[in-house]
């Protein structure tokens, strides 16, 4: 799990992601009407910058407004792209209460994105956003006690973290925890448990969790035993472009095991995962064999 964590460190390099969050949220913290969002959701960046400034000289503590126009600087949209003028204001907006803004400007402090970097800031914000009950705020807390500093993981504390964030369906956490409790880690070892977060995970669509609960399914440990079902969840988290996962569906369809054998797709499925960067030799005989004949049926 540690290194998940650089890639939530990396948050900021794809955070516009986030902004339909953002935006939802200085919706929902605004008195209606308002025009500044819905300036914003229709395209008129324009009118949302100069609505959400009318709102600030109003109030200079209104958390959505102040957020609104990080977003808009975050995004480039009516203005060019400024990464640190949109830190600027979500610092604003997270002094002025709003959790989405916080957890950004804490994210952008712990990696120096658009901010100075500072741990101790960091982590006052996202304690700031956490305390709200954001989820990827939890999360990230959650990480950064496994992080620990460099000492010895804080695995107890993770595990509270992302209870938390799991209880607000962050797939992250639910993800984590599964992963605590099938090693033992901040809980006690329990394979059911761990089973039950994967599976929780693997159904928002997270393919790491995909995998990890198949692979359970398919040798029946804390859970029913059931190949054709973790056949399923392979395959799904194949498509999503999971190497691992196009690894064991490249071995499932050659053995025929919960499927029915297809040589063919079993070394489309192996090349897949050989072009994600796992090679597995094992799997070298499918460049030669010879798919069997298929049973005559009459009619």
């Amino acid at each position: 799990m540690r290194a998940k964590i650089e890639r939530l460190l990396a948050a900021l390099a794809i955070i516009a992601i986030l902004a339909p969050t953002v935006a939802r949220a200085a919706n929902g913290a605004a008195s209606a009407p308002d025009l500044a969002f819905g300036a914003y959701q229709r395209g008129d960046y324009t009118g949302a910058m100069k609505e959400a400034k009318k709102r600030i000289a109003a109030n200079p503590k209104d958390a959505a407004a102040l957020t609104l126009i990080g977003q808009l600087y975050l995004e480039g949209a009516g203005v060019p792209r400024d990464l640190s003028t949109a830190m600027e204001w979500f610092k604003r907006g997270a002094d002025s209460g709003d959790k989405a803004a916080a957890y950004i400007y804490g994210a952008a402090a712990l990696n120096g994105s658009g901010a100075q970097k500072n741990r101790a800031a960091a982590r006052a914000y996202l304690e700031k956003a956490a305390a709200q009950d954001h989820p990827a705020a939890l999360h990230l807390l959650g990480e950064l006690a496994l992080e620990n500093e460099g000492a010895t993981s804080d695995f107890g504390r993770a595990a509270d973290y992302f209870r938390r964030a799991a209880a607000k369906g962050n797939a992250d956490s639910l993800y984590a925890l599964g992963v605590l409790y099938k090693t033992g880690r901040g809980v006690a070892k329990d394979e059911r448990e761990a089973a039950e977060w994967f599976r929780r995970a693997a159904e928002l669509d997270f393919a790491p969790a995909m995998v990890e609960f198949a692979v359970l399914q398919f040798s029946g440990v804390g859970v029913p035993r059931d190949r054709s079902a973790a056949a399923q969840w392979f395959r799904k988290a194949a498509v999503k472009g999971n190497a691992v996962a196009q690894n064991r569906l490249a071995h499932i369809l050659a053995q025929g095991l919960g499927v029915e054998a297809n040589l063919t797709e079993a070394r489309e499925w192996r090349d897949k995962s050989r072009e994600a960067g796992l090679n597995d030799p094992s799997l070298d005989y499918l460049s030669n064999a010879s798919e069997p004949p298929k049973p005559t049926v009459d009619k």
